[in-house]
């Protein structure tokens, strides 16, 4: 059944809608929405968290694609608890939401859209404070996966570079209408603050080991070409940048494979190419 409180969920918009109160509620727990909060939720749909969120916050902006559902949202909430901004949240400028208290951004994201979602959030980052949402619990499962395993990949390390990353709790199938053929999880993400020169806070590094990457740009280009044919070393993938030897130089084993380095690593590596170029 595809078909929730009157509204036929769409394929193209990715919509299952959560209908149980536990999950909702443990959810909004998570979240700790608080007077003053700035809270944005992508995707509301039907207002399953939404209502409950609106419980403990005076105030909500929701960014909604489906006419339909913004109808409906428009009819159930009045305009001073619950501001619509309609549209892609793809396009969205979420920064132009900060206020003076701390911006929250929630959802339950597409799963046909989330990874493009999380890289368009990644330069909102320094405004956030926190951020909590529900996806495929494999998608979860890369964005926190650590070195070495087979699930840290490039979304990995573009991500963990910006947020220090916790997996909350799984969410069953049986908790959304329609319920998705796989396992959905909740993933806190909180931005790495700035430390000054030193670097990023990360935590369980050293303030002294604390690296920022002196061209994003570069340090982007770096992962995406080491993460482009995983199974060859890295060698191989990163020898238009640099050359074995001074792979090598830098402590990075040139055999090792994409997802065999950490993403200080990664940092390093960019900023050594970056120095170089300065020259």
């Amino acid at each position: 059944m595809r078909e929730h409180d009157g509204h036929v969920a769409r394929k193209r918009f990715g919509q299952n809608f959560l209908v149980s109160s536990g999950v909702i509620h443990k959810i909004v727990d998570a979240i700790g929405p608080r007077a003053g909060d700035t809270v944005v939720e992508i995707g509301p749909g039907l207002g399953a968290l939404t209502g409950p969120l609106l419980e403990r916050i005076d105030h909500l902006h929701v960014v909604e694609i489906d006419r339909d559902l913004i109808a409906r949202l428009r009819q159930r909430f009045p305009p001073e608890r619950l501001t619509i901004h309609e549209g892609d949240a793809l396009e969205f400028d979420f920064g132009a939401l900060k206020g003076s208290g701390p911006l929250k951004i929630v959802g339950n994201l597409p799963y046909n859209i989330s990874s493009p979602l999380l890289f368009h959030l990644v330069p909102f980052a320094p405004l956030v404070h926190d951020m909590h949402f529900m996806l495929q619990k494999e998608v979860v499962d890369r964005m926190v996966a650590e070195p070495g395993s087979k699930d840290f990949g490039r979304l990995s390390v573009m991500l963990q570079y910006h947020y220090h990353m916790e997996r909350m709790f799984i969410v069953p199938p049986g908790a959304f209408n329609p319920p998705p053929k796989v396992d959905s999880a909740i993933v806190r993400m909180i931005p790495r603050r700035e430390v000054g020169a030193g670097g990023l806070c990360i935590p369980g590094i050293s303030l002294r080991e604390q690296v920022t990457a002196k061209d994003p740009l570069l340090f982007a280009r770096v992962v995406t070409a080491a993460f482009s044919q995983r199974r060859k070393m890295l060698r191989n993938t990163l020898r238009e940048f640099i050359s074995e030897t001074d792979l090598a130089a830098l402590g990075i084993t040139p055999t090792a494979r994409a997802e065999d380095i950490a993403v200080t690593d990664y940092v390093r590596l960019a900023n050594s190419l970056a120095d170089l170029a300065a020259r």
